[in-house]
């Protein structure tokens, strides 16, 4: 038999060995040529015009989200790192897993080469993250100060049908970063800022706050205030979180004022934790005393993130900002004493400069901030500070009340009811005690019935005080005369003037303008302007 023709056109094995490896030599050699004496700029040209071509014969259009624009963070690539964490499938072979500094939850992402599927209104869509080693280089670090060296390029690119284009664009995208956000404050631990010590000493640049992790336990469930007064104010901070739209088209910074007034130990730094873990924002400690001049405020509010609570304690004390005269009243002072000159002539936090930071062009330089000032002595705020679009809503913490007092019970007892309940509420209502020490005297036994008989000891001890107290106020008005004893002298707040009020005379109170005579109304009044 003779071998048919197409067996005897088959080459043979070792001619097609032959043939391969002397196709990849000359591979080689042409490699070698081309990167000796083609220019990188060029070898990348004719890569790109090839890769161009082939994708012009493609329906699939792929769009590259790179983790630096021009050397500036890209928000978008921080978005898309958070979008995909949720919807890597299950069957993942591979991913990475880290914790962020100050952060209790574990945060995933994909390892470089790794794509996910995700499909949104029926598109189907393909994300890729890509790390490629590139020479050395500086970026801007988080706080702008230290740069940053970095060795790689990471990128997304996300791939679709090019027909969807403008869907992707307009719509997709936004959906990826409203879905981030989500997922950033579901992650995130609330954090508690103050000013940096380094700041303070002259240091320019650089991040001007310090963290440190809030875990306070105080909730509006926990608060010892009374429930409707609790219930106004979660109503007034839902309303406000849900009017960003009304706020821009009333032209209006969005960005809401609170003054919480009353005595020391009435909760109002638990007050001001419940709205944060409320809300779920961050704390910003201001302590206006750190600051030397007005830029300085200013250069804080700038730095201040959205969706946070900017507290500033004991207001009054912070600052001289009682009144217009102040300053007039230093520079008299000033005339006898040279040293004090020169501590007028200080640098300072002007009441015109914090006007400006509250409500002037600069408090718009941020969305969704909430402000809470805090004193125990309201009358001494100049009024222009308390006027609404500064401090919008006035609440009184004053003393406990038998609202209070049950909650208070409930949270370290445990108890709703109790036969000696009646007459601790009895003792309350005139004892004049904050709730603070209310708290301090049911931590000292474990026993209910132990507790409740100490407290009602407190409280009747506490009542005593406060009749020897006005017993002896009595006597001194006595002895200095019916003129002195019928009129006492109080100082204006609003404009430091000697104001004469006839004793027992009706007033009209400053939070609701109700007439209250004799005895002060105790519960948490709550003034919305």
């Amino acid at each position: 038999m003779f071998p048919s023709r197409t067996a005897a056109i088959i080459p043979s094995a070792k001619t097609m060995i032959s043939a391969a490896a002397s196709a990849a030599a000359t591979m080689m050699l042409l490699r070698s040529l081309v990167k000796e004496y083609l220019p990188r700029e060029l070898r990348s040209y004719i890569f790109y015009k090839f890769k161009t071509l082939i994708n012009s014969f493609s329906s699939e259009l792929t769009l590259v989200v790179e983790e630096y624009d021009n050397l500036n963070h890209n928000n978008l690539f921080k978005a898309a790192e958070l979008y995909l964490e949720p919807i890597i499938p299950p069957d993942a072979k591979k991913f990475k897993i880290s914790l962020p500094k100050k952060e209790s939850k574990f945060s995933l992402s994909l390892d470089r080469y790794q794509e996910i599927v995700d499909t949104f209104n029926g598109v189907t869509l393909k994300w890729k993250f890509i790390s490629k080693q590139v020479p050395m280089k500086y970026v801007p670090s988080s706080d702008n100060f230290n740069p940053m060296r970095i060795s790689e390029d990471r990128f997304f690119e996300l791939s679709f049908h090019k027909k969807h284009k403008d869907m992707v664009i307009d719509v997709y995208l936004k959906h990826v970063i409203k879905k981030s956000k989500e997922v950033k404050d579901d992650k995130r631990s609330l954090k508690l800022f103050t000013l940096r010590h380094d700041r303070m000493s002259g240091r320019r640049g650089g991040d001007v706050w310090q963290s440190v992790n809030l875990h306070h336990p105080s909730t509006f469930d926990t608060l010892a205030m009374d429930m409707e007064a609790k219930r106004t104010i979660m109503e007034d901070l839902d309303r406000f979180v849900k009017r960003k739209e009304f706020y821009r088209r009333v032209g209006k910074a969005w960005k809401r004022g609170y003054l919480l007034f009353g005595p020391p130990g009435t909760g109002k730094s638990s007050l001001i934790a419940a709205i944060a873990n409320y809300l779920n924002f961050d704390i910003y400690d201001l302590e206006l005393t750190d600051l030397r001049t007005n830029s300085d405020l200013r250069n804080l509010l700038v730095s201040i993130e959205n969706k946070s609570i900017l507290m500033v304690e004991d207001i009054d004390c912070s600052i001289e900002l009682q009144d217009r005269l102040a300053q007039a009243r230093a520079m008299t002072a000033s005339r006898h004493n040279p040293a004090a000159f020169i501590q007028v002539n200080q640098p300072q936090v002007t009441l015109s400069g914090l006007l400006n930071f509250v409500d002037g062009l600069w408090s718009g330089c941020g969305d969704e901030r909430i402000i809470i000032f805090t004193t125990n002595h309201k009358e001494r705020l100049d009024p222009a500070l308390l006027r609404p679009g500064r401090m919008d809503v006035h609440i009184h913490m004053s003393y406990c009340t038998p609202c209070g007092f049950k909650m208070l019970v409930s949270n370290y007892l445990g108890l709703t009811e109790h036969p000696l309940f009646p007459s601790v509420e009895a003792l309350i209502e005139t004892a004049k005690v904050t709730p603070a020490e209310v708290g301090e005297q049911l931590l000292k036994w474990e026993e209910p019935e132990s507790v409740l008989t100490g407290l009602i000891e407190f409280l009747e001890d506490k009542k005593s005080e406060r009749s020897k107290r006005e017993d002896g106020n009595r006597d001194n008005n006595e002895e200095a005369g019916p003129a002195e004893g019928e009129l006492a002298q109080e100082v204006d707040g609003s404009n430091g003037e000697v104001v004469k009020k006839e004793e027992g005379a009706e007033e009209a109170d400053g939070e609701n303008g109700k007439i209250v005579k004799g005895k002060r109304n105790k519960r948490a009044m709550i003034k919305i302007q």
